[in-house]
């Protein structure tokens, strides 16, 4: 035709071509006519239809295409298929041209081969090349997020025990069982991966889980696939939460500032146990336990509720992790959530595991189920709110709907590791932990208020851990990764170490930061008062890696008594140690709550009662044990009023404190002479250097003693009436241990 145009004809005759279209092709500067070759000219056309179907899969074009012809692939890797139409075969025909004669054209207009030898020239003086191995811009960016296969220094993977599929395929199975509902015999489809960065998504094969579940018909979330973002870094999640949670951002030092929603602190009312043949009998139940029970139905509906929630999403984030330093008794948790914010708190919290650890997990022990964003049904039975954390010891989960507090993990994990570590005659403990150069440990108790983790926090001792602990037959060991710490009111010049600690990786909850430098001011509660930061443990200094001790020497309880009426330190007897632990006691002050005029009394059993899983005796009795066994000694250490009451006397120096428990550690309080006070009958020493002997005995240090008897048998009669929730719980031959712990209380 085209012959035909250019030659021309006349009634039918062809005119006589006397130029070669060969000759003809050629550029003008070699003679010819610079006529395009009309088969390559063809070829081209038909590759840049290639290249924009490659561009927009999405067009109209791209779909009917690629559901014709690679529904499950690719472009690039798409083939003809059965019966291909001729606009298809057409558009494949350019692939070699695409494939291996196209090229980059980059802003000094040269062209650039992507091949053999992708290259950019630089034009500057040195002449120095820059490789470019990438044919597209999402490859170019594919290479900016280099792929981790090599295992980090000090891990050891052996690769030759299974393929990266096997291994790769196991995970994805087990994920799918963690999700497993009701409403399906199997979990649902598993893919890895942010579904934003994936264009088309791989199905994987699952293996039947056995469990007996109700055959009803398929629904809506059993036809699509649920995106796993496993184990992300904390550069990955804090994309996923700038980019996709409402209310996250990165503070002036680093940090990833983030909101609770409407609930900035635990829901004690609306945490409920299991109870079951499993737990009836272990658990403590009545009055004082924070154990409120629930049925297995109950807990199944709520777990079905979240479970689904969690499968209508189009991801999830997913952590396996670790609970306890101890590595013979170390716990394997999974974490299933929502939210970028939930999954950051846990890795920071738990114990991070090595890649060699992450690919031998298998089977968690305990998995949580977050779906705090998806309210719980204030109708199902149990429930009083819309709130529900709800623990089953049996089926070894726990399920959070309706608060989004993240501490509600924290402690839901804690209060598991309560009733598992007993059964394996290891103590756990609600404590700060710190140990000498000479290997020397202290335990801490104490409620808010106190001063535990300051006391705790020595610059001249190693830090094991500041808040949850084992102790087991080979020592002391941390249970968590990480630390939670209060921001309220938080300065540079007061906590150094957590001020410091508060950078990238670190979360800090409900906290108020400047619009512009993004500067957290720590004074501010317009939130909440409950401001907290959450970062990984080995951003304190002196901590000691892997978080683990010898057996205490010393155990410490911490009082801030608001009355004015204990002395500073006691050393105490066995019974009274076990007395004092199960009392938990210290004291609120006016305006830490409203409505407080006076000094108040509180009580918090082990020193932490809201996460105790058993009666406190058993807690106690095992303290006493592990403390005679390994020579420990008890010491009682008042933080709070000295010479009167709050409003009255004066708060004991914080320099006097930092010296009784220097002579503690060092041992020398136990060399100096004892008396016993009255109504308590506490062993008070006479003399300690640094600190004025007349304070040491606080009937001393106040003017009118008439006031201080009344307030000491005030005290004393609210010690007693706290203690007859324990009295009826009988422990020890013949009920002696509970006689010895009665008389070590107060008598008057």
């Amino acid at each position: 035709m085209l012959a035909k145009f250019w030659w021309g004809s006349k009634n039918g005759e062809i005119k006589v071509h006397w130029i070669s279209w060969e000759k003809l092709s050629r550029s003008k500067s070699s003679g010819g006519m610079g006529f395009r070759d009309i088969s390559e000219f063809n070829k081209s056309l038909l590759g840049k239809q290639y290249w924009c179907l490659m561009e927009c899969e999405n067009s109209l074009v791209g779909r009917v295409l690629k559901g014709r012809y690679f529904p499950r692939a690719s472009m690039d890797k798409s083939s003809s298929g059965c019966a291909p139409s001729f606009a298809w075969r057409s558009i494949l025909s350019s692939l070699d041209l695409i494939h291996n004669r196209s090229r980059w054209r980059i802003d000094n207009c040269k062209m650039l081969p992507t091949k053999d030898k992708t290259t950019m020239e630089n034009n500057d003086d040195e002449g120095s090349i820059q490789t470019v191995k990438a044919n597209t811009i999402d490859e170019l960016h594919s290479l900016q997020r280099k792929k981790n296969v090599t295992p980090r220094a000090g891990s050891q993977v052996d690769l030759n025990t299974y393929s990266r599929e096997e291994r790769h395929k196991q995970q994805l199975e087990s994920i799918s069982a963690s999700l497993a509902s009701l409403t399906r015999e199997t979990g649902p489809k598993i893919v890895k991966g942010d579904p934003a960065l994936r264009s088309e998504t791989q199905r994987v094969a699952h293996v039947p889980h056995q469990r007996i579940t109700p055959t009803i018909a398929v629904s809506d979330s059993a036809l699509k696939f649920t995106h796993v973002l496993y184990n992300l870094s904390p550069a990955e999640l804090y994309e996923q939460a700038i980019k996709y949670e409402k209310g996250s951002f990165i503070t002036s030092t680093g940090a990833l500032a983030t909101l609770s929603g409407a609930k900035t602190g635990r829901c004690p009312k609306d945490k409920r146990v299991v109870k079951d043949d499993l737990t009836e009998n272990d658990l403590w139940w009545g009055k004082g336990s924070p154990n409120i029970e629930m049925d297995e139905h109950s807990f199944m509906v709520n777990r079905e509720r979240a479970v689904d929630y969690l499968n209508s999403l189009d991801k999830v984030f997913v952590n396996d992790q670790f609970l306890n330093w101890d590595l013979e008794n170390r716990i394997k948790v999974r974490i299933v959530s929502a939210r970028a914010y939930h999954s950051l708190f846990m890795h920071n919290m738990c114990i991070r595991p090595t890649p060699t650890e992450l690919e031998e997990f298998g089977t968690p022990d305990f998995t949580i189920y977050n779906a705090g964003q998806f309210p719980c049904n204030r109708y199902t039975h149990y429930m009083t709110s819309s709130t529900s954390v709800d623990i089953n010891l049996a089926r070894k989960e726990m399920v959070i709907l309706g608060t989004q507090y993240a501490g509600e993990m924290k402690k839901g994990l804690f209060s598991l590791m309560h009733y598992l570590m007993p059964k394996r005659k290891i103590l756990s403990l609600h404590s700060g932990c710190n140990m000498g150069k000479d290997g020397d440990v202290a335990l801490f108790f104490g409620l808010s208020g106190t001063g535990k983790t300051t006391l705790s926090t020595d610059h001249n001792r190693y830090l094991i851990g500041d808040d949850e602990h084992c102790w087991s037959e080979d020592g002391v060991s941390n249970i968590e990764g990480g630390c939670y710490a209060k921001c309220i009111d938080l300065s540079r010049e007061k906590e150094p170490d957590i001020w410091n600690a508060i950078k990238f990786g670190t979360v800090v909850e409900n906290v108020v930061f400047d619009d512009h430098f993004r500067e957290v001011d720590y004074e501010d509660k317009s939130v909440t008062e409950n401001t907290r930061a959450a970062y990984p443990i080995e951003y304190i200094p002196n901590v000691k890696l892997p978080c683990v001790g010898p057996h205490p020497k010393n155990v410490i309880l911490l009082a801030c008594d608001a009355f004015g009426v204990l002395p500073p330190v006691s050393k105490l007897s066995m019974s009274q140690t076990m007395y004092h632990f199960i009392s938990g006691y210290t004291a609120l002050v006016a305006g830490t709550e409203e409505g407080i005029k006076e000094p108040q009394a509180t009580f918090s059993a082990c020193f932490g009662a809201a996460f105790i899983m058993l009666h406190p005796t058993k807690y106690a009795a095992m303290l006493a044990e592990k403390m005679q066994n390994h020579g420990a000694t008890g010491w009682l250490v008042n933080t709070g009023w000295s010479g009167g009451s709050y409003g009255s006397g004066n708060r004991i120096k914080l320099s006097y404190t930092r010296k009784i428990i220097d002579a503690i550690h060092s041992g020398s309080l136990l060399k100096v002479e004892y008396k016993k006070t009255e109504i308590f009958g506490l062993e008070i020493p006479t003399e300690l250097e640094g600190v004025p002997s007349e304070i040491l005995d606080p009937e001393n240090t106040w003017s009118d003693k008439a006031a201080y008897k009344e307030t000491l048998l005030k005290l004393a009669g609210l010690f007693k009436k706290n203690f007859e929730t324990f009295t009826d719980y009988k422990i020890g031959e013949d009920n002696k241990l509970t006689e010895d712990i009665l008389a070590a209380g107060p008598i008057f």
